[in-house]
């Protein structure tokens, strides 16, 4: 065994020279290495195999209602767990990774192991429905696993829908005559109260805040088209106009905004961070991975309303990244570089450089679409 490969508990001796030692070289530190913080991972337990064959006997034979009414605490426990095996990989593989994309959380859409937070209390949750449903079945089933991804997407419905019921939120809100013309037939104000009436049955937070207002505030600038106008702060008095409109009826209110609300954790101010910045080249680039993220959407949304590709792009460019307050640049030493924005400005005056940008952007969204 070379010096290398030496477990760092053996100190690395020199020869011919007994009893003198040093110790081993520390691995040296990679400048600006980002380090991500240790978070739990769901791995699922080893596969059952003797429950899973007794539930998919059970399953052809349409017993396992039956044997689940009649089975006692620890058969109870090994036909959940049969089913648990067979059920958690095909909601993953149907609901679960469909729904983390189209939430943005490209790790949680990785794996099972990934998800972590919110995301993996709502993955047991579509697990529980599924199960339920499946134990409440009463034909018999030949093929379990394509049993089982054809009512899937029916089952995690059904419970996600009872789940707000005994919260009090409303199972499928939807727009009433009414409310709209209370809200003045106001497309984004409708859209803005659905959001609110669905977000108070999610059992998740927004972090330090009651309300997503800055996902809403995307959400703002995709349906009006108002980039500009769309901040977190304009969001913030939008959701306070409808919530007035709510009021209108002082018990419906409680029972289906008030009450559900009260179930959510409440909100808490992040944690201070243990480690500090490990330089401004992590900052940049968060906020750079940002705003290319919004842009894209942006784009994405204009092009779906049929606008012209260069001038969306031009938009969407000049607001996110000439519009700036300048924060984001505070940090940088004189004379360290030309700003982004100064280098946006040069590539939107360059007609050449333009069309390139342009031709690299539409690329990048049919890839996204696909």
């Amino acid at each position: 065994m070379t010096s290398a490969q030496k477990p760092e508990s053996q100190p690395a001796v020199r020869p011919g020279r007994p009893g003198n030692s040093v110790p081993p070289p520390a691995a040296a530190r990679i400048a600006n290495q980002r380090r991500f913080p240790h978070r739990p991972r769901a791995t699922p337990p080893p596969r059952p195999e003797a429950e899973v064959a007794a539930l998919r006997e059970l399953a052809r034979t349409a017993g396992l209602g039956a044997a689940l009414a009649a089975a006692d605490r620890e058969e109870r426990r090994r036909l959940h767990a049969g089913a648990y095996a067979v059920v958690h990989p095909i909601v993953f593989q149907v609901v679960t990774r469909k729904v983390e994309r189209q939430r943005g959380h490209g790790g949680c859409a990785r794996g099972l192991r990934h998800l972590s937070g919110a995301c993996l209390d709502s993955f047991h949750d579509d697990v529980e429905s599924v199960i339920e449903h499946l134990f409440t079945s009463r034909t018999a089933i030949d093929d379990l696993e394509a049993w089982l991804a054809f009512w899937t997407p029916r089952a995690v419905v059904n419970g996600h829908r009872r789940r707000r019921g005994e919260l009090g939120a409303l199972q499928r809100p939807r727009m009433t005559k009414a409310l709209a013309a209370r809200l003045g037939h106001d497309p984004w104000l409708m859209a803005l109260a659905l959001q609110i009436l669905t977000w108070v049955g999610i059992p998740t937070t927004a972090g330090p805040a009651l309300w997503p207002v800055d996902e809403w505030a995307q959400l703002r600038a995709r349906t009006t088209g108002d980039f500009p106008g769309s901040t977190a702060a304009v969001v913030a008095g939008e959701i306070e106009q409808v919530l007035a409109v709510l009021r209108c009826q002082p018990g419906w209110y409680a029972a289906h905004v008030e009450r559900p609300l009260g179930h959510k954790p409440a909100p808490v101010a992040s944690e201070p961070a243990t480690e500090p910045p490990t330089g401004l080249d992590d900052v940049e680039d968060g906020h750079a991975a940002v705003l290319a993220w919004t842009a894209l959407e942006a784009i994405t949304a204009g092009l779906a309303q049929d606008r012209e590709p260069t001038e969306t792009v031009v938009e969407v460019l000049s607001t996110l990244f000439l519009g700036g307050s300048g924060a984001e640049a505070i940090g940088r030493a004189p004379g360290a570089g030309p700003a982004d924005d100064e280098r946006i400005s040069a590539l939107l005056a360059d007609p050449a450089a333009l069309a390139r940008v342009v031709d690299g952007v539409l690329r990048i969204v049919r890839e996204t679409d696909r």
